[in-house]
């Protein structure tokens, strides 16, 4: 292990077997059970006599960006040879290709304030958040509550910090209006305080019973508040990669908080203060530190030797010293990662040496602690309570701050990268095994942009997006441009933080869930009334209505349509795709989308519209109501619905970001029944509570009513030339509706009619549809060319 923690480049395992298992797992996150099962991976042979080490010959041709220069001929082989070849190699596990048998959840929540990370400032935010009354979630990645407090040996109110901690938690348990979300990662930053998160639901238990592995939370916050914490990073000398050499953080937390030693003879190797807090606490632990290596006094460490494990260090005075575990101490990093999900770019601090959250942070998100730079305990406590004061206070809650003492002081650091004497391979990317060689080359070949510099070396592309390799990687290239850190700049980060599985993104749409058969409102009612169903992208509709003596289809047919026309009909048009857009500049955006003017329609109106590709040719119509000055109801035709959402989308965030609006899909929240023919008017006005007449409500004309008593929406409009409405209920009212209109429409011989009879008035009329919208035909030929 390099790490204790998601951080980890080099300790992926393979957990599992079967279809169950599951490649490129880091062991550091990995909680013990009974029964677990994890193998080695990527190795040929045994893990001790491993024939792919034999790669490690060929490093002086494997340079950075060697795939660009060198497998340039023949052609042909690169994706049946040479691709195959070097992603086999890349030091990943393998899929079991099978079915994944386990069960995934999707679920939503909603809060206050979201707060990302329990350790000191988070919990901190927590209890001043919590006793203020807001509605608050606490998410943490680890199992235990308290982050670094569990490693750490500093004391807190005159306790040991990881019992405050408990206490802490306890107290926050017992609040109703906090829920504590342990093993979750959260792992994006998305608009208008929309947080992605995964739950480790039962990963470390032996058996699920069914329950779900993973869950992936959609949280919804008013605010948030980063309390991410810091990761602690290397310094680059010579086989700075052998088994042993680990974080001096990391070394803390499996000797303070696991009891285990990680050595029997240990050096530390240092930059700061904080490295010198290892000696230390190995030292009252009883395990010994023969060796402390601080750069700030000239010591630094040149090599290491051992095959598999760690058995001396090299020092720059030419000093050998036998030891089987090195702890390096390179300073900190604050997990700026979440703040830069909407590009907000960190900016450098000299006095820490690191990054910090920029101003451009993702609106509604405050930061706290260490991940703001804040890297003392007392400040972390602090930093994190008058964070939560603040948040209370925005959203009208009082909150008192009630700080407690802590036992640790300011961590001095000077800022050292490099061991230039080291004539080894120095190793930066630990995982996608990055050297400091990697780095100078890639300036010297002219990839001097930090994302040029990512991309040419890969530097932070693996698993672990370069958590402990980044800013090394960036002192590096800045050294070799002779400039500063700030001046040679830095990449930003996208989700997720550190990988999701993809059976939790899929929840569970899988198999026939994926796209699972969609029923409309009435489909109880019509199966019990003779309905034949068709199947109408991938809901399941009416064709037509079966009457004892009807000797075939084309009977139901034309009876459905001579009683419509001669009375009046009834039709589930559900399915038809609503999209329901809102904001102050939605009548602009209507009016970029349709062919057709949309800017002055009248509120209380409805204008039929026909939306073309950029090539001129006809993908959709419809109708779109006008329910407010910024509020518009659309329709769209069933078989296109996903389509037009999705290019309305599109131009919504891509073309025209600078409108104010915004769009939801509610086809499955309202229930809709086209109701036609001459007695279309008297049945319904038995059903609404609004005057139905011409003067009242005329042709196209759309608005709010009551329906038996159920707020609704009602639209006169019409799809088979008849005199027709479309009314429309909340989905869960849609068979209650369809029983009462029928019940309702006995004394007017009401019928209903199937996708059948819709088509062959709709024809007669003129209307065009799925058929007529092929992809080959403009307005011009529909007999549009006017609009």
């Amino acid at each position: 292990h390099f790490s204790a923690g998601s951080e980890e480049p080099n300790a992926l395992v393979q957990l599992r077997s079967g279809a169950a298992q599951e490649p490129n797992t880091r062991a550091t996150t990995v909680e013990l059970f009974d029964q677990l099962t994890a193998t080695s991976q990527n190795h040929r042979g045994s893990l001790e006599w491993d024939l792919l080490s034999a790669n490690d010959l060929l490093a002086p041709f494997l340079s950075a960006g060697f795939y660009y220069k060198t497998f340039m001929w023949p052609k042909a082989f690169w994706e049946k040879i040479y691709e195959p070849v070097i992603r086999a190699s890349a030091g990943l596990g393998k899929l079991s290709m099978q079915a994944d048998p386990d069960v995934y959840d999707h679920g939503f929540l909603h809060c206050d304030l979201l707060i990302i990370g329990a350790g000191p400032a988070g919990l901190s935010a927590a209890l001043t958040a919590g006793r203020a009354g807001l509605r608050v979630i606490l998410a943490d990645e680890d199992f235990r509550l308290g982050g670094r407090l569990n490693s750490e040996t500093h004391s807190v109110d005159d306790a040991a910090g990881s019992d405050w901690a408990a206490k802490a938690t306890a107290e926050l348990e017992s609040l109703d209006n906090v829920r504590i979300l342990t093993r979750t990662n959260v792992y994006g930053a998305f608009d208008h305080g929309i947080y992605g998160a995964l739950e480790r639901k039962t990963d470390h238990l032996a058996t699920s019973d069914g329950k779900p592995r993973q869950v992936l939370w959609r949280i919804y916050s008013k605010r948030a508040l980063l309390c991410a914490g810091a990761t602690e990073r290397s310094i680059a000398f010579g086989n700075n990669d052998r088994p042993g050499v680990m974080m001096a953080g990391a070394v803390r937390s499996y000797v303070n908080r696991f009891g285990v030693a990680p050595g029997k003879r240990v050096a530390v190797f240092t930059n700061n203060d904080d490295g010198l807090r290892t000696v230390d606490d190995l030292r009252a632990k009883g395990v010994d530190v023969v060796k402390v290596i601080d750069s700030r006094q000239g010591d630094v460490v040149t090599d290491t030797s051992g095959r598999r494990a760690l058995k001396s260090i090299s020092l720059n005075n030419s000093r050998r010293v036998e030891v089987d575990c090195l702890a390096v101490a390179g300073g900190w990093s604050p997990n700026v990662h979440l703040t830069c999900h909407h590009r907000g770019r960190p900016i450098w601090r000299d006095d820490i040496a690191a990054f910090v959250p920029g101003g451009d942070l993702p609106p509604g998100m405050t930061v706290a602690g260490a991940a703001n730079g804040d890297m003392t305990l007392a400040a972390a406590l602090r930093t994190g309570a008058e964070a939560a004061q603040v948040i209370a206070q925005d959203l009208g809650a009082k909150a008192t701050l009630s700080l407690p003492q802590a036992s640790d002081e300011a961590i001095e650091i000077t800022a050292f990268w490099h061991v230039n004497g080291s004539t080894s391979r120095a190793w930066v990317d630990l995982q996608n095994d990055v050297t400091a060689k990697d780095i100078k080359q890639s300036h010297q070949e002219g990839f001097r942009a930090v994302e040029h510099l990512k991309r040419y070396t890969t530097m932070g592309m693996a698993t672990d997006q370069g958590k402990t390799a980044n800013v090394l990687g960036l002192a590096l290239m800045a050294e070799a441009a002779g400039k500063s850190i700030p001046e040679t700049g830095t990449t930003i980060f996208r989700p997720p933080y550190s990988p999701v599985s993809i059976g939790a993104f899929a929840g569970r749409a899988r198999g026939k869930s994926f796209r699972p058969t969609r029923l409309t409102p009435s489909h109880d009612w019509a199966a019990e009334n003779g309905a034949d169903f068709v199947e109408v992208g991938a809901w399941l509709r009416a064709q037509w209505f079966k009457r004892p003596g009807e000797k075939g289809w084309r009977d139901s047919v034309d009876r459905e349509v001579e009683m419509t026309r001669s009375s009046v009909g009834i039709c589930d048009v559900t399915t038809l795709g609503k999209i329901d857009i809102q904001g102050k500049d939605a009548a602009e955006f209507l009016n970029r989308i349709y062919s057709n003017p949309f800017l002055k329609v009248p509120v209380g109106k409805v204008r039929y519209g026909l939306m073309l590709r950029e090539d001129g040719i006809a993908y959709d119509d419809g109708t779109t109501a006008r329910l407010s000055d910024t509020h518009f109801v659309m329709t769209t035709t069933t078989a296109n619905a996903v389509l037009v959402f999705r290019n309305m989308e599109f131009a919504r965030q891509c073309l025209w970001p600078d409108l104010d609006v915004h769009l939801i899909s509610t086809t499955d929240g309202w229930a809709q029944f086209a109701v036609a023919g001459p007695n279309a008017r008297p049945l319904l006005q038995k059903v609404v509570d609004i005057d139905l007449s011409n003067e009242a409500f005329p042709f196209m004309a759309c608005g709010p009513c009551k329906a038996f008593g159920v707020d609704a929406r009602l639209f006169r409009i019409s799809f088979s030339g008849e005199l027709a409405y479309e009314i429309s209920v909340p989905a869960r009212y849609g068979d209650s509706l369809i029983r009462a209109l029928m019940q309702v429409g006995k004394e007017f011989n009401v019928v209903p009619y199937g996708t059948e009879a819709l088509g062959v008035m709709r024809i007669e009329k003129g209307h065009a549809a799925g058929n007529e919208l092929n992809g080959q035909t403009t307005a011009a030929m529909l007999g549009m060319a006017g609009m």
